[in-house]
């Protein structure tokens, strides 16, 4: 007569109930694995965490921002950007941002008209597009920034070292600045800008104003390009040619920010520490799950004869043991994804950081944590299965 064969349903009851029996022992055991796999979830949680503000940083100073500029013509002199080249680098499919500055020939910012145009204070006057202050990153310290009407007029934005220079701490409607040979009421100050200090020196003033009161050419000087951060590359090889295509060798394109490359090199060490911190994790988890199921194992030899006289196979015994192996590593696998959650979200509250935990890190980490459970426990329930069923009884 064969004998029964077991269906999930049973295997999991037999296991269960091994674990049933020694409740203390499997909660012991169950919060060493747990421990350990909390410890992973947590490394890699606080560690993407961290990531994500370091991104977040990384982004603000610019590391998806190019700048373009004239460069020089064959014959050595300094070439101009076609009044185009803005609209047309608008067009490339990766680029989010666009906008540019002009600086204008012979016009000089002073406090008053009183002062020797020679004296210009290594300040000058840049038309400016809308768009331009969200582009570069920067802030206003007081005032507004220039809008579709104040574009049109004669009011301008001071850079913050301009501001510092000519004297003037906050913007108004009685404060005005000498530009060009006319009076520009100061409507904003800004921040130090850190992607764009030029700006610091500079007035800036709308881009119709320009062309209206201070004779503007149109021809942009520097033209800045936000960019999606994995097309930085691609969109810098097409840059010069699709600003000017008639001489691409005529103009200049930045490199991306040293702090793409700051943040490619922070990635891959982040990646290795957390590869090497997750397997000794994982190791000292299944350490655990192998020596709770052998000592189990030597405890419940008369058990596992008994069974074996009344009909249960080796593969049947090796079976309920190797059950028991995951169903144990299973429940501290569980405890520690949760723990290690946990802390995660506690720890980023307390430094003010996105929660981040990847999903690959919870649902790797009870997988890896079954499957070392089931390395673990192959040995001891292969021990179980060769014990002979006299050898097993005879055992007190």
């Amino acid at each position: 007569m064969k004998p029964a064969r077991l269906r999930p349903r049973d295997v999991v009851r037999v296991g269960s109930a091994g674990l049933r029996t020694r409740p203390m022992r499997v909660f012991l055991s169950a919060l060493g694995i747990a421990i350990g796999i909390s410890a992973m979830i947590a490394v890699v949680g606080i560690s993407s965490s961290s990531r994500a503000e370091l991104d977040r940083q990384l982004a603000a100073l610019g590391t998806n921002l190019l700048t373009v500029a004239p460069g020089n013509t064959m014959m050595g002199d300094t070439a101009t950007l076609p009044t185009e080249s803005v609209s047309m680098i608008s067009r490339i499919g990766p680029v989010q941002q666009v906008a540019a500055v002009g600086k204008v020939s012979g016009a000089n910012v002073f406090r008053s008209d009183r002062i020797p145009v020679a004296q210009t204070g290594g300040m000058s006057v840049q038309a400016a597009h809308l768009d331009l202050l969200g582009t570069v990153g920067a802030t206003l310290a007081n005032g507004a920034w220039l809008n579709a009407a104040t574009a049109k007029y004669p009011a301008v934005v001071l850079g913050s070292a301009a501001a510092r220079r000519l004297g003037i701490g906050a913007a108004g409607q009685d404060v005005q600045v000498y530009a060009g040979n006319r009076w520009f009421t100061v409507v904003g100050i800004l921040d130090p800008v850190p992607l764009a200090p030029e700006l610091d020196s500079a007035a800036l003033v709308g881009w119709p104003a320009a062309q209206s009161y201070l004779d503007f050419d149109g021809y942009p000087t520097t033209v800045y390009t936000r960019t999606a951060d994995t097309a930085v590359e691609a969109v810098r090889g097409v840059l010069a040619a699709t600003a000017n295509p008639g001489a691409p060798n005529e103009v200049k394109v930045s490199r991306p920010s040293d702090a793409l490359a700051a943040r490619q090199a922070t990635n891959r060490a982040f990646t290795g520490l957390l590869l090497g911190l997750g397997a000794v994790a994982l190791l000292v988890g299944g350490v655990g799950v192998a020596n709770t199921m052998v000592i189990s194992v030597l405890e419940r030899r008369p058990e596992i004869g008994l069974r074996r006289s009344l009909g249960a196979t080796r593969g049947q015994i090796r079976l309920q043991f190797l059950a028991e192996s995951l169903l144990l590593s299973a429940l501290g696998g569980v405890g520690g994804v949760i723990l290690g959650i946990a802390v995660t979200t506690l720890y980023s509250a307390t430094q003010a950081w996105p929660a981040v935990v990847p999903a690959w890190a919870t649902g790797g980490g009870v997988a890896s944590t079954l499957l070392i459970g089931a390395i673990a426990g192959l040995y001891p329930a292969i021990r179980a299965a060769r014990l002979a069923p006299t050898e097993a009884l005879a055992t007190p």
